[in-house]
This record gives structure tokens, sequence and C-alpha cells, in this order.
């Protein structure tokens, strides 16, 4: 990990083995660098001491692979590589941008539109649920039982996107069983960067919520200027590596998805190009994942437009003290509390974050918030 003085002055001299013995959640590559960083820090050591109390909770997971992904990758005796590699997924298909050897998200050659699971049809959701969804999925291990996925399949870690669309929804009261959605469900989704190389694994939206027409706007600056305005529909989920799986057959079939998911793509930002989006579609739902909030002064002018606009706004982020940061951000800008409080994310990422700013551990989409 970095030091947490670093780029404050003086030059590190090493690597970050001096942790606050307070918090334990940053550490220091020297005496004197910790020492200069404590009149920021003091501000922060209480807040992030409370935090690492819940460590335990952050790397609950009910999959088999549960140590390995969590702690392992923390200690560095397992790697994001390491683990994708036992599974004969490092730099395969969608699962090719999940270490740091994958691609930039710059490089959108065909945004993994045709990529599959790369994994047998036991171990994924290639095709659609044998049963609808019959009561609210509140975690990972729901999910998986519902859909019938061993816990030793890794299909979560790129699972977590819809389904933290799926979660964010249902905590602001948007369901297919009330009057909020009837037949279309249009989603405003911020900064997406990763998420656009791994399309096709939103189409699992559709098995979340059965018979509706979702429409997604994925406004971001990460969108390649080529990619503007661009519309997509994904009819189908990622397939298995089977060659005889139904998922590969006629059309009649790869068409299991009753409704089609539309995408469309918008280069900027959301307060420059929301006139443009809303010609179009008006959202029922607004959603920034690993938003950063308070790392980018350009969220402020969307957080102003949102605020005007008064729809159901979700944020993400890695890690409890991003969000509380965020909800020092909004809260400054709209003047009033947030409406969803920081809660951890039940559907997160379950494979730790690699050389965090923290100690503490980090996870994609790992804390949930809403105005």
């Amino acid at each position: 990990m970095e030091c947490a003085a670093k780029g404050s002055g003086t030059r590190c001299i090493g690597a970050a083995i001096r942790p606050c013995v307070r918090c334990e959640a940053v550490a220091y590559c020297s005496l004197s660098h910790q020492i200069a960083h404590w009149s920021h820090h003091k501000d922060e050591c209480e807040r992030l001491q409370q935090q690492m109390k819940s460590v335990d909770v952050l790397n609950d997971y009910p999959f088999t692979f549960c140590r390995e992904a969590t702690f392992q990758v923390c200690v560095k005796q397992e790697t994001r590589c390491s683990f994708l590699s036992k599974r004969g997924l490092h730099q395969v298909g969608m699962w090719m941008h999940e270490c740091h050897c994958g691609a930039s998200s710059s490089s959108f050659d065909c945004l993994g539109l045709n990529k599959g699971w790369d994994l047998p049809r036991i171990l994924c959701p290639c095709c659609g649920p044998d049963s609808p969804i019959s009561e609210q999925l509140h975690n990972w291990r729901d999910y998986y039982n519902w859909r019938c996925i061993p816990l030793d399949s890794p299909v979560a870690l790129l699972l977590h996107w819809p389904l933290t669309i799926y979660h964010a929804a249902q905590l602001v009261g948007i369901t297919t069983l009330n009057s909020e959605v009837s037949n279309k469900l249009c989603i405003h989704y911020l900064g997406p960067e990763k998420e656009l190389l791994q399309l096709t694994v939103f189409g699992e939206l559709q098995a979340l919520f059965p018979g509706v027409h979702i429409h997604i706007e994925f406004v971001g600056p990460a969108i390649p200027p080529q990619r503007d305005g661009e519309k997509i529909c994904i009819s189908k989920y990622p397939c298995c590596n089977e060659v005889e799986c139904v998922c590969k057959l006629a059309s009649e079939t790869q068409t299991s998805i009753t409704s089609a998911l539309t995408l469309q793509l918008w280069r900027g930002f959301y307060h420059d190009r929301y006139r443009d989006i809303v010609k179009a579609s008006s959202p029922h739902l607004v959603i920034a994942p690993n938003g950063g909030v308070a790392a980018y002064s350009s969220w402020l002018p969307s957080i102003e437009l949102i605020e005007k606009i008064d729809v159901p706004a979700v944020f993400t982020d890695y890690c409890e003290e991003a969000c509380h940061l965020a909800t020092s951000c909004i809260t400054t800008v709209t003047g009033r509390s947030l409406r969803l409080p920081v809660q951890l994310n039940p559907f997160r990422q379950p494979i730790a974050v690699e050389d965090s700013v923290l100690l503490l551990p980090c996870y994609s989409n790992c804390f949930i918030f809403g105005m």
C-alpha cells in the first residue's frame, strides 16, 4: 500500500510499513512522514478506527473461495491474477479487466458484447432462470440458490454490477410488484468505466426484473468519442463454454430474454449531457457505482442537477470512508441529509481491491448510499 502522506511534501523513502497505532487503517514510510501527516490524519483517525472494527463483516461472503479472495489478497498471499489463473480465467474474455494485466477501459474495440463466461454451464447463468423470483433477494447466497449456481463459482466477480442495480432499486422502492415499474424501467448510469467492457453481464437484469423493458443510459467521460450516442440491444445472457449448451443454439433459444435490454452511451458529464438524454428518457433511478464523489469536483454540478430533478439517486464506493467524504460533499450541496444512509452492499464484489490506500479492506461497490 501507499504511504498515507504520499504527495504531501517530501518524497517517500520506502514502503509504507509503519501503521498508525491508533486506527491501524493507514501506514507510513517513515516516522517523519507520520508526524507530519498527523495534523491531517487526526480528524479521521477515530472514524477509521471504528471502521476497522467491521473488517470481519466486510470479508463475510458465502463463497468457498472467500478467504482466498479477501484476507489472502489483502496480505498479498494471493493476487487477482493468481485467483483468476487458478480458474483458467486470467486475461480471458470479460475477465480480462479484473486484474492489472487487462486492457484499460479506453480500448473499447467491442465493448464486451460478444464475450461469454468462459466457464462450464453449471458454474454460470448462461440461460434464463428455472423459476421467476418469488421473493426479494437479500444477498449473494439468495441469488446463487435462485440461479442454482454452486458457491465455488466466481461469477459474482462480474455480476456485482447488475446485482447492485437490483439492490439499489429495491432500496428506493422500485420493484416489479409496485406501481413505480409497470413494463419499463429507465436508469441513468453515471461514470461507467470497466463495466463497459463487460456489458453482457447486464443481461442478467432481465432475469431480475422479469417482463420489464430496461433501458440504461450510460453517461461518463470514459466513453470514447466514436461511441457517443450509440445504441445497443442485449438480447441474451453471456454464453458458457460448453458447445452443446442451449445457450449456443438457434436464435429462438438465444433470445430467452423476453424483453430486450437497451443501452445508450453518452460521452461527458451528466450535467452537461442531461438535456440530450431526457429528450428520449426520464429516469426512474440514477445510479453512480464507485462514484468517488469526494475525489472529483466535476460531481458538484451533477449533484445539483440530481437534487433539482428529484429522482432517487444511489451511489456506491469502495470503502466506508469514501462514502463518509461523499456524504459531506452531497449534504453541503443539497443542504439536507441523505435519504438513504451509508450501508454495506450485500452484492459487493467478493474480491479485495489490491494496493488500497487504506489497510481497511476495499471492495468494488462495497458500500451504498443515496439522496
